[in-house]
């Protein structure tokens, strides 16, 4: 288990608190600076002669207290605060701290920075813009900027006559600028007083610094009313504003679904929802100005993915969720983020249900959230839901699969176990009673435990407070009409092993079981000990038993081969639902991966998928094969793997074609576009032949590729082409402004097999051609590619190692790079490798991250000694492999 180093760290000092800021601001977009006055209302509860505060890049002017000026001012930047000094202390009461002061508009996608993108005329334009979450908002003001430090705030931005200007609020003046009428000084060598304005914005509600945002910049927008009346604009950068109309649609929709679930109006007069050409996230909730990067809120209705539409959605569900659930009432410390994260993972699933009911959201839910936590938190190296963090420099860390995933997951489990109604009318009352304020996860489990009368606390303790999850072993014995199942508990670990230290770990499990004959009527219990009997009425002797029935439930099960020998024929004939499908193979290949059974008997159990026609079963499937084609590349059987996968899959695309049908579902397009792609990977020669027709029909102009497969067909031409492709792809990049386009391209270049383009790949990744939030997911997609692939980007990533580390600031796409990157590795030498690099680096943010795939490394390492000869043996039984 790792030993994460915490940084030294205290909280701000209470002795002044900030009731109100303010702030006159004035970006400058040619020189890439700007120009700042805070005025603080405050409330002194203490006498003091000095008053610490946050800020970072910033430099201050002067800071005055009720009209005395500063007689120090010490900045300490480890700690990312100011210590302004007084000469003589202040009495209790009412204070006004005024700050005069300057920073830069950094080009790190944090604080207040700029963002370039290249408009429909060819020229290059700048917009200045925010990210504060989560300890940001100090580099474009200083304050007091931790959560529970709330207060309101009255914006004032001076900008170019020419340029929107957003901020969370409405407008309440716009007009040009008079002599005289602000302190900021003007640069006189690239601002004319006649060319700015001065836009003034309503009051904002009492809110946390890091939900504070403004936009500087060349947008338009669509706009449009919700059925409640909230005013509702999708902005893009000119040109774009087309694009904004699917997810405007989403959020109107949206909206009205939050205050009638919530049963609590959207308390903002209006809401805008703006792309930015750089930006790390994906997204960010402002209140009432939510930032997205462009890929996660524009959809072109002729060049945009099935897939790319459906992330929109989503994405839209997720930050329009944190206007209650974040924004209204705010969790207390970074420590309770998973409040905020967990939840809105969990209801936007919720919202998209609600707006597109055939997306079958649900299933994909399994997939995307579930089976993505249970992995990470199975490592030893995994945390708590609620994990301590204090400095800056470690709150990044935290915004992982654990507090978006798991909490969305544990969410899930909950909800399903108190019904609907009673969930409803305890958030209900959670949200009111804690408005405008800050809580602790004890906060929600009491308004829950209030509405449904069950034991919230004492059940949630045991998932919120404890790394990992239990895996639930279970064996039956049938007698007469019914069957006793006994149970035990334990901790899951990815190792098979169950460490001293693991001993005492035990949760209360909301478990959902059925039988065959009893699928109408599931019986519902807690495992509320280590081991526990229960009988099932009613059941016949060759009844199959499903635990964890509509898989909600946030563990493991391991079966008796009997049992899962009866579970077989459900899952073959397709009497089971999706999401138990699902579920008992996701089950099946974790426990697979931890030694606990065979690798052969995992794809044993794939032959009951044969006639499987849903497209996220199939989604889980291909992603754990291939994880076990990847690990086996290290023992030379990837091409016996790729036989299995075409015989797997060769019916799916003959019963869907190539071309989309007129009445098909959303995801027989996704499924179509995975076994496409699949099927190329795995070198069918059909595929490749049909694939390479159709991007040279695509490259002359003579038949555009649906946008559904075009990822696929992309990635497909590169891996089986030469430079001359490679230079297509270059040109073709150019002949889009699309981002998702552009993005679809990129990516489609790890797929290159050739060492040569490999090295062309990574080289045009770290190029100014691709932006900083993008490099990541161009140098992740070769490592993920191949062997080969993976080796060059490791050597390649720590030759530029202080160039990307300077790029990313240490912030989580560091993170995601590292463990996308090598995680696949399998060999003690990559895992010793990758420790004596990072042995004298300083990256904080990043250190669980780096524990997590060393330890993923060694699981691998173990797996491939352990499985790989009775894997030949299979392959070659079956024919895939020769036997020599």
């Amino acid at each position: 288990m790792a030993n994460i180093k915490r940084l030294p760290f205290s909280r701000l000092p209470k002795a002044v608190t900030p009731i109100h800021y303010a702030l006159e601001i004035k970006p400058n977009l040619k020189t890439f600076k700007f120009n700042g006055r805070v005025v603080v209302d405050t409330k002194v509860t203490q006498e003091t002669d000095e008053i610490l505060i946050n800020s970072a890049d910033i430099e201050i002017l002067r800071a005055s207290f009720n009209d005395v000026q500063s007689c120090d001012i010490s900045y300490r930047e480890k700690d990312e605060t100011v210590l302004l000094k007084y000469p003589h202390k202040f009495a209790k009461g009412d204070g006004k701290l005024m700050i005069d002061y300057v920073g830069t508009l950094n080009d790190k996608m944090k604080g207040f920075y700029r963002t370039k993108f290249t408009a429909t005329d060819g020229s290059e334009r700048y917009a200045a813009v925010t990210q504060f979450e989560s300890t940001d908002a100090r580099r474009a003001l200083p304050c007091w900027d931790e959560p529970a430090v709330k207060a309101t705030f009255d914006v004032t931005m001076i900008v170019p006559k020419d340029k929107v200007a957003l901020s969370n609020m409405n407008v309440e003046s716009e007009e040009p600028l008079q002599e005289g009428q602000t302190t900021l000084a003007l640069d006189h060598e690239t601002e004319n007083i006649a060319d700015l304005k001065v836009v003034k914005y309503a009051t904002t509600p009492i809110m946390s610094t890091y939900l504070l945002a403004f936009v500087v910049g060349d947008f338009e927008y669509v706009e449009a009313r919700s059925a409640d009346g909230v005013l509702v604009r999708v902005y893009a950068p000119i040109g774009k504003k087309e694009q904004g109309k699917f997810a405007l649609d989403v959020a109107v929709k949206t909206l009205p679904f939050y205050k009638s679930y919530f049963n609590i109006p959207y308390p903002l007069p209006k809401i805008d929802l703006i792309a930015i050409a750089d930006f790390a996230a994906g997204a960010m909730e402002n209140w009432g100005l939510v930032t997205y990067r462009e890929t996660a809120l524009l959809i072109d209705p002729v060049n945009s993915s099935s897939s790319n539409k459906q992330w929109v959605a989503i994405v839209v569900g997720h930050e329009l969720a944190h206007q209650w659930f974040g924004n209204l009432v705010t969790m207390e410390w970074w420590t309770h983020l998973w409040l905020n994260e967990g939840f809105a993972s969990w209801i936007e699933y919720l919202c998209v249900d609600h707006c597109f009911p055939e997306w079958d959201i649900w299933t994909q839910f399994v997939v995307m959230d579930l089976a993505r936590a249970l992995e990470l938190d199975s490592l030893n190296n995994s945390h708590p839901i609620e994990v301590p963090v204090g400095h800056p420099a470690e709150v990044d860390e935290i915004f992982d699969a654990i507090s978006y995933q798991k909490g969305a997951s544990v969410i899930a489990m909950l909800h399903d176990f108190l019904g609907d109604d009673g969930f409803r009318t305890g958030l209900n009352h959670y949200l009111e009673k804690f408005k405008y304020s800050n809580t602790q996860t004890e906060d929600l489990w009491d308004s829950l435990e209030l509405a449904c009368n069950k034991p919230v606390k004492k059940i949630m303790s045991t998932w919120t407070q404890q790394m990992g999850y239990p895996v639930v072993t279970v064996s039956a014995k049938h007698s007469g009409e019914s069957s006793t199942l006994e149970m035990s508990q334990s901790k899951f670990c990815a190792n098979g092993e169950l460490e001293p230290s693991y001993q005492g770990y035990e949760w209360l499990i909301p478990m959902v079981i059925a039988s065959e004959s009893n699928v109408n009527e599931p019986t519902k219990i807690i495992l509320d000990e280590k081991s526990k009997s229960i009988t099932l009425n009613n059941v016949k002797q060759d009844d199959w038993i499903k635990i964890n029935f509509g898989q909600f439930g946030f563990y493991r099960v391991r079966y008796t081969s009997d049992m899962l020998h009866k579970l077989v024929p459900a899952v073959a004939k397709k009497v089971l639902k999706p999401r138990d499908r699902l579920g008992l193979q996701n089950d099946t290949f974790a426990l697979t991966k931890a030694g606990l059974l065979g690798t052969t008997d995992y794809l044993d159990l794939l032959q009951a998928y044969s006639k499987e026609d849903n497209y996220t079963v199939w989604s889980d499937i291909i992603s754990n094969f291939g994880s076990i084609m990847t690990l086996m590349e290290y023992a030379d059987l990837a091409d016996g793997f790729k036989a299995v996968g075409i015989e797997l899959l060769s019916d799916i695309v003959k019963e869907l074609g190539w071309d989309a049908k007129a009445d098909e579902k959303h995801t027989d397009g996704l499924l179509r576009t995975l076994a496409i792609y699949s099927l190329g990977r795995f070198g069918h020669a059909e595929t490749i032949t049909e694939a390479k027709a159709r991007f040279a029909a695509h490259l002359d102009g003579s038949r555009s590729i649906d946008p559904d497969l075009r990822s696929s067909i992309y990635k497909i031409v590169i891996s089986e082409g030469d430079e001359a492709t490679f230079d297509s792809f270059l040109t073709l990049i150019n002949t889009t402004d699309l981002q998702e386009e552009k993005m679809r391209i990129m990516v489609s270049l790890a797929a290159a097999r050739r060492e040569s383009m490999i090295a062309r790949g990574l080289d045009f990744a770290m190029s100014d051609k691709v932006r900083s939030q993008d490099k990541v997911f161009i140098l992740e997609g070769i490592a993920r590619s191949s062997k080969i692939g993976r080796q060059l980007t490791w050597n390649f990533l720590k030759e530029r190692w202080d160039v990307l580390h300077e790029i990313y600031q240490g912030g989580f796409l560091l993170s995601r790079l590292l463990k996308g990157s090598l995680s696949q590795f399998a060999g003690e030498e990559f895992s010793a490798d990758i420790r004596e690099f990072f042995a004298s680096k300083n990256v904080p943010a990043a250190e669980r991250t780096i524990e997590q795939v060393i330890e993923n490394i060694q699981l691998n390492t173990k797996w491939l000694a352990r499985d790989s000869s009775s894997v030949r043996s299979w392959l070659s039984n079956k024919n895939y492999i020769s036997s020599e």
